[in-house]
């Protein structure tokens, strides 16, 4: 099993993506609570090059709060991460597949709903 729902962009720019990106978890219902530019943090505190990497905390807050009154600590395992990046092919974006993540809880009821979610996620990956 997978543990990522990905899509690559052959040519494409990665702000474009970035835009597309954000703009299909949006119709999905998902907020970008947090984001981390990887290519600028890693320049900085290492002083290390790597092409254009970012990751995206997505949530859709009706099934966050779903989850987390299924299982109080699911906490630990949210925002549903997405990453843009910089490839040899193109620019990948890569959305975790949460029923993959979720395993690790023995809840059948967290597992649906993760599912779901999932289900969510690969929609909006195939939008972009």
């Amino acid at each position: 099993m997978s543990y990522t729902i990905n899509r690559v962009f052959a040519g494409a720019d990665f702000a474009d993506i970035d835009a597309r990106t954000r703009k299909a978890l949006a119709d999905k219902g998902f907020g970008v609570l947090t984001e981390i530019d990887v290519q600028t943090v890693m320049k900085k505190k290492l002083d290390a090059d790597l092409p254009g990497y970012r990751i995206l905390g997505a949530c859709n807050p009706q099934m966050a709060h779903e989850a987390i009154l299924l299982e109080p600590r699911v906490g630990a395992m949210l925002p549903c991460n997405v990453i843009i990046r910089e490839t040899g092919d193109g620019v990948e974006v890569s959305a975790i597949d949460p029923a993959a993540s979720m395993m690790a809880i023995d809840n059948a009821k967290l597992q649906a709903v993760a599912g779901q979610v999932g289900g969510m996620l690969a929609e909006a990956v195939a939008a972009i």
